[in-house]
């Protein structure tokens, strides 16, 4: 299992961010190991929410060798030529190191914002992936849709030879499996809607899946995202964490505590060891505060344990 690190995009106590604070992170976690730096999108929630096309490419001079990662981004809410446009610039800075995740976005807010009807997500983010695909890809085909064309194509392409690869964001339906096995060239799931166990039965679901769609599921990768992380030996702590995030998730804390990272070293290993046992070959971790402390935790304390 590799480990990625996702950037604290989130304002969660209303400190906001301090000038370098991504780049002093960034730093931290290429040191210790990480494999990803990733962002990820909205325009509205909870709580103010740094705009992640803009963070990671913010600390491309910062993360080394280190793959960058959205998990996800949202290309009917952001327009896939404008989505794909920056996701080349991305591509071409960082010397061919982008993997483009990509999902429709769960908040009905977000597409308010962006003067679109929520009801058309589905239609919409289908053409938008061919349209991703047709500008990122080499001879990438034409897309005349109901909803988007390509017309002129993008310049200029990205670095990565074949195009940046395209990880489709799901759930675990049976429709976004089969959607994942169709048109992506990789999974990302999220860690607080799969327990362990459901990741288990997706996996081996998305492998059917991939053979019927004439597609290898040999090296296909599986990827966990929004894995909120909090290492902790203290009870109270823990509790309070889980608690605060069941809130901003408006999820069962009990349920929560089988799916993240919030609790003692050896449970949070416990955890991932399950995760990877269902498949899941990379996690990126989010710390839900003291950021830099808990990559550091993580590294030093969880990941000898897996």
């Amino acid at each position: 299992m590799r480990f990625g690190a996702h950037l604290p995009l989130i304002d969660f106590d209303g400190g906001g961010w301090r000038q370098g604070a991504l780049a002093s992170y960034t730093d931290v976690a290429r040191r210790l190991g990480y494999r990803f730096i990733s962002a990820n999108d909205h325009l509205v929630f909870q709580r103010p929410w740094l705009d992640g096309v803009v963070a990671l490419s913010s600390v491309l001079e910062r993360s080394g060798d280190m793959q960058l990662a959205t998990s996800v981004a949202l290309p009917v809410v952001r327009g896939p030529a404008a989505l794909a446009k920056a996701a080349a610039a991305l591509d071409v800075l960082s010397g061919g190191r982008l993997v483009l995740g990509v999902g429709p976005g769960s908040s009905e807010r977000d597409y308010e914002a962006a003067g679109l009807d929520f009801r058309e997500r589905w239609p919409r983010y289908e053409e938008s992936i061919r349209v991703l695909r047709a500008h990122l890809t080499p001879d990438g085909p034409e897309v005349e849709g109901r909803f988007y064309v390509t017309g002129n194509r993008l310049e200029p392409r990205p670095a990565r030879a074949g195009g940046a690869p395209i990880w489709l964001g799901s759930w675990g339906s049976a429709a976004g499996l089969r959607r994942v096995a169709r048109l992506g060239d990789g999974w990302l799931a999220s860690a607080y809607n799969l327990t362990p166990q459901q990741a288990h039965t997706a996996r081996a679901r998305l492998g059917q899946e991939l053979v019927a769609a004439g597609r290898s599921a040999q090296g296909f990768p599986c990827t966990l995202a929004t894995m909120w992380t909090y290492v902790t030996e203290d009870d109270r702590e823990r509790a309070t964490r889980l608690s605060a995030l069941a809130r901003l998730l408006n999820r069962p804390s009990d349920l929560l505590g089988e799916q993240v990272l919030v609790g003692s070293p050896e449970d949070c290993a416990a955890r991932l060891r399950a995760y990877e046992r269902a498949g899941v070959d990379n996690v990126f971790v989010w710390p839900l505060a003291d950021a830099e402390t808990q990559l550091e935790r993580v590294m030093r304390d969880v990941a000898p344990l897996v």
